[in-house]
């Protein structure tokens, strides 16, 4: 994820609520295993990079439907900047129940 340039500003009673509907659908793909990590990134390394996400769906298009389902994105306030990712299998664990 990356923040646009031009992202629209938002009034200080409105921050929060991008915010949280985000985090929200990132629970919600984490949930169904969709993501496999999705977390922030340190701000003083670039402030143009909040955050990373690695899915788990099958294919680069069910990932940017999921990417671009993000209330964040929907809103303008983070776009998408989707790539194939590989690693050894099993490197990632599963989400434990």
């Amino acid at each position: 994820m990356k923040r646009p340039s031009n992202a629209p500003p938002l009034p200080e009673d409105e921050i929060d609520r991008p915010q949280d509907l985000h985090l929200a659908h990132l629970n919600s793909l984490v949930d169904s295993g969709d993501i496999r990590l999705a977390g922030p990134i340190d701000l003083d390394f670039d402030t143009s990079l909040p955050g990373m996400r690695l899915y788990h769906t099958g294919s680069l298009a069910r990932a940017r439907e999921c990417a671009t389902a993000d209330p964040a994105v929907a809103a303008g306030r983070l776009e998408i900047d989707a790539m194939y990712f590989s690693c050894p299998e099993g490197s990632l664990s599963t989400r434990p129940t």
